[in-house]
């Protein structure tokens, strides 16, 4: 008797059973990537998270660590200057410091915080005298002109105020060109002083490139723009051009030490006006100043005994914490791009 309908095979009933096992090991295996890749996602926005409130404690541990400093920086400053005149109510000679380079920023001495000085000192009721404190070997041709300006024109607003310079160590270029402005300059007879003269320094190592292989690729959009290239031979046009400028520079110097110093200035001496410099003894003889002594000296022949300094100063904290402020800021906006161009590059991906 025959089977009907017929039976499958055992052969087919294995492949039948074989398949089922692969479909449902499929669906297990699909299930588990989809629960790593949830894993996987939910420990990135973990990281991100971290990554935000990581840049937030820094950013309020910056912004603490900056009113602290504010804090100590007032706390400590012993600097006399505050925004309006000092209240100097006995007789008293009122001093301003040009100590150190001259140039246009903070750190330096500067005709914007020199000129504000000035000006307080002028100011002062009971100031008998204002007294440049020299101690500088120059710098700006610009910042010491309108320093220079500065003290002319004061001089005119308030002319029964004399203007003193007493030179330290070195009263030197600039410095000698702020110094020019004053009524009478006193010197120490060691102390260095003039060097009337401009100066551009430039190097040339266009051998030196050529044997290290170095080739020059720097493009201009001007003839003439690359006229102090350290790589290039000098051409004798651009450095007519330079020497000019330096001249008409040195020529605005000249006439700021003439008209400052007047008839007592002996414009015979030969090289005066060349850049070089002499010692304080020197120096009285040919009229570049007018005596030896120095800031007790002149309170002595003043019969002043109170030094009120004007000078606009930064407390060493100030200054600090602009430096130490200025290099956070730095580290922690490079911190936040990392972290954006992190973030988008996770996106992308």
């Amino acid at each position: 008797m025959s089977d009907w309908p017929p039976k499958p095979s055992s052969e087919q009933q294995a492949n039948q059973t074989d398949l089922n096992r692969g479909q449902i090991q499929g669906q297990i295996q699909g299930q588990e990537w989809k629960i790593l890749e949830k894993a996987v996602l939910a420990s990135v926005e973990e990281q991100r998270r971290a990554r935000r409130w990581g840049i937030f404690f820094k950013l309020l541990t910056f912004l603490y660590l900056m009113f602290v400093l504010v804090v100590l920086g007032r706390g400590c400053s012993t600097s006399t200057q505050v925004d309006a005149v000092p209240n100097v109510s006995d007789e008293h000679l009122a001093v301003v410091d040009i100590q150190g380079m001259i140039a246009g920023d903070a750190k330096s001495v500067n005709s914007k915080d020199t000129n504000k000085a000035l000006k307080r000192a002028f100011e002062a009721e009971n100031a008998k005298a204002v007294v440049l404190n020299i101690n500088s070997p120059g710098g700006s041709p610009v910042q010491s002109d309108e320093i220079w300006q500065e003290i002319r024109y004061q001089k005119t607003q308030h002319q029964d105020k004399k203007v003193y310079a007493i030179i330290g160590d070195m009263g030197a270029s600039g410095a000698y060109y702020i110094a020019s402005a004053a009524d009478e300059i006193y010197v120490n007879p060691s102390s260095i002083v003039g060097s009337i003269g401009v100066i551009m320094p430039n190097y040339g190592v266009t051998e030196l490139a050529k044997k290290l292989g170095v080739e020059d690729r720097t493009m201009t959009s001007g003839d003439h723009k690359s006229v102090l290239s350290w790589t290039k031979p000098v051409d004798p046009a651009e450095k007519a051009h330079v020497q000019a400028l330096l001249d008409n520079v040195h020529g605005h110097f000249i006439n700021a030490v003439k008209e400052g110093r007047g008839k007592r200035l002996k414009t015979e001496t030969p090289d005066l006006f060349s850049g070089l410099f002499w010692t304080g003894d020197q120096a009285i003889k040919i009229g570049l100043a007018d005596k030896a002594g120095n800031l007790t000296t002149l309170a002595r022949e003043l019969k002043v005994d109170k030094k009120v300094d004007y000078t606009v100063k930064r407390s060493p904290l100030e200054s600090l914490l602009g430096t130490v402020g200025t290099s956070i800021g730095n580290g922690i906006g490079q911190s936040i791009n990392q972290q954006i161009e992190a973030q988008s590059q996770a996106k992308l991906q």
